[in-house]
């Protein structure tokens, strides 16, 4: 259901990345590879992380040639060890070739991110609060990134400017610092009358949005103390995300402030790809 919601986005991804490989042509393996040898290979986990992005991998393979099979062997969102086996792959040898970066650069990616976000996930297990991804994601790439994320075991926050709205200091600093009239102007100028979250700094802000008719709040940068202090004031009235500065040290202790959400932009502005290869057998 996941792929199938962002199907043609997949598609025109893994389209473009094999583009900007291929570009005129893969002179080795067109030099070197004969058109009728079959190759058949295997991917291979080279670190204990969550695999995310099979499915995309086999679609780098059939969009080079239809012929190719590739047959998954884990679950997504499955938690693997070191060489464990994770698809077999076989067909024509010069797509299995030509395809492989790119197949490795997607599944990579997105795997990474997915095993970042349950650390995320399993940091916070016991508590009420909800692991979100942000906007910090790869330019082009972000259907891939938000998948990874739920494949983790996290949440998405909104997709993109167009789905939410997420009042920030700039557009309230637009706005002559006026928390009011900033969000009467989103009420009164929204005709689909989105989802409205704020983001306040301090508690002073705090108890002038309370006021106001927000669906969330963004509690911008602030320390455990004065998140446990506004959870206490809002009293349950509006949901309350935590935002900024969170890390796997602190997000336990953030999560125990009892905030509902914490968003992270490190599960994807900075991503460790999960080392993973595949391994042509020998004909």
């Amino acid at each position: 259901m996941m792929y199938r919601a962002i199907e043609a986005e997949i598609t025109a991804i893994v389209r473009r990345a094999l583009e900007e490989d291929i570009g005129s042509g893969d002179v080795t393996t067109e030099c070197t590879v004969p058109t009728e040898l079959w190759l058949s290979g295997r991917l291979i986990a080279r670190a204990p992380g969550v695999i995310a992005g099979l499915e995309i991998a086999s679609l780098v393979f059939t969009q080079l040639d239809e012929r190719v099979q590739f047959e998954i062997l884990v679950m997504d969102g499955e938690a693997v060890k070191p060489m464990q086996e994770l698809a077999r792959v076989s067909g024509p040898g010069r797509a299995l070739l030509t395809g492989e970066r790119t197949a490795l650069n997607l599944l990579q990616r997105i795997s990474g991110i997915a095993t970042q976000t349950r650390r995320y996930v399993e940091a916070v297990r016991g508590t009420q609060a909800v692991i979100l991804d942000t906007r910090k994601t790869a330019p082009g790439l972000r259907a891939l990134d938000k998948l990874a994320v739920r494949l983790g075991g996290g949440q998405n926050h909104r997709a993109g400017l167009y789905d939410m709205v997420l009042i920030k200091n700039n557009h309230i600093a637009a706005v002559g610092g006026n928390l009011a009239e900033t969000v009467a102007r989103i009420r009164e100028g929204d005709p689909k009358q989105r989802l409205v979250e704020i983001e306040v700094r301090d508690l002073d802000q705090l108890r002038q949005v309370l006021q106001l008719d927000v669906d969330r709040i963004l509690l911008d940068n602030m320390p455990a103390y004065q998140l446990r202090e506004a959870v206490a004031m809002t009293a349950g009235r509006v949901p309350l995300e935590a935002s900024g500065g969170i890390t796997l040290e602190n997000v336990a202790e953030i999560a125990r402030t009892g905030v509902d959400y914490i968003s992270v932009g490190a599960l994807t502005h900075s991503v460790q790809a999960l080392d993973i290869s595949l391994w042509i057998d020998k004909t």
